[in-house]
């Protein structure tokens, strides 16, 4: 299969759009990385979304719409908790815009959720596939705020499934190369739309019990959810692996996530201690800002000790970066503190390190 280049202009977006209405899938950009999309109510265009990745088949998809009403048949019921997610209004209609019973409104800097990084689980409906869930009966749902994938959204007319555009278990893509680096003469199309702006997946909060649960921790922090919907629970896979035999509810959450093909090893201390192990061993620095002056390794810095924002967004291009220079059999990364986004990037290490840290 030859992947087409696909840039942002209407002619390119409505190509998309009609190979996703086609059955196959298509890498799409959002504002956390890009996705692998494809028709979410068909099985078969799903199924090669599995196949392209090696995914496994009861690794759950986040399922994306356009707006809220776009998630109604895809749910048994929709929670009054999602509506004050959207917005304190209504249901979120375009990009930034709510639909109110005066008409239309920008909607205020302060509501950052719907369209944004956040993903929804809630009981699903018998429109939503098996596959799609991973035999759950819940299903996972986002409103990107990306323009490239709304307008995908938009022209496509479907509901899209979209896991992360890369193979199982490596790096999410953040760029259009990433993906073509992995899914080159897999899938039917990529969509360019430059660098994403978060750098991580997004998170998953699950409505589907008694009391809000954090599954996966990304730019929507627990503290703005717990804001809105007061109790969050952050579930205890955030920062642990799965028992043998639990299920995952969330992607992210089982198999071996977000790894390069170079050992990756977690250390936790000051930089002067960090660089002092760096330099005792063979390896390469996933770096703050802060331990570059002290590093005589090879090195990636990916922002500062407290650059949350900048560590997400540089996070999986630093470990290709590093993976594919091959200058060093292993990979030390310093660990950022687990508050906040920081949470998000100390989730995605301690997978891509397979849960090996070091107190240094």
């Amino acid at each position: 299969m030859q992947t087409e280049r696909l840039t942002n202009t209407p002619a390119h977006i409505a190509r998309a759009a009609s190979l996703l209405r086609a059955g196959e899938c298509v890498a799409v950009p959002t504002e956390t990385v890009y996705g692998l999309a494809a028709n979410a109510l068909d099985v078969a265009a799903v199924a090669k979304i599995f196949a392209a990745k090696g995914r496994p088949a009861d690794n759950p998809l986040i399922v994306h719409v356009l707006c809220v009403e776009d998630m109604m048949p895809l749910v048994k019921e929709l929670p009054e908790c999602v509506k004050r997610l959207a917005s304190p209004l209504a249901y979120v209609t375009e990009q930034n815009t709510l639909r109110t019973p005066q008409g239309y409104k920008r909607l205020p800097k302060s509501v950052a959720f719907f369209p944004g990084p956040l993903s929804v689980i809630l009981p699903k409906s018998a429109a939503v596939p098996d596959i799609v869930s991973g035999g759950l009966d819940t299903v996972a749902l986002r409103i990107p705020a990306h323009p490239l994938a709304r307008a995908v959204l938009r022209e496509a007319g479907i509901p899209l499934a979209a896991p992360s555009a890369n193979r199982s278990g490596s790096p999410s893509p953040t760029c259009a190369g990433h993906v073509l680096d992995d899914m080159d003469g897999k899938i039917a199309a990529v969509l360019d739309g430059g660098e994403c702006s978060i750098g991580v997946e997004s998170t998953v909060l699950s409505l589907a019990g008694d009391v809000p649960e954090l599954l996966r921790p990304g730019a929507v922090t627990a503290e703005q959810l717990r804001e809105v919907l007061g109790e969050v629970r952050i579930s205890s896979a955030v920062l642990s692996d799965l028992s043998d035999g639990e299920t995952a509810a969330s992607p992210g959450m089982k198999y071996r996530h977000y790894a390069p093909k170079t050992p990756v090893v977690l250390l936790r201390d000051s930089s002067e201690s960090y660089a002092a192990w760096c330099g005792a061993n063979d390896c390469m620095a996933l770096c703050f800002a802060e331990d570059a002056q002290y590093l005589r390794v090879p090195c990636f810095c990916y922002g500062g000790r407290e650059d949350y924002d900048a560590q997400a967004r540089l996070l999986f291009d630093g470990l290709r970066t590093l993976d594919e220079s091959g200058f060093a059999p292993l990979i030390a990364a310093h660990a950022p503190e687990p508050i906040g986004v920081g949470l998000a990037v100390y989730n995605r290490l301690l997978r891509a390190a397979g849960f090996r840290i070091l107190d240094v």
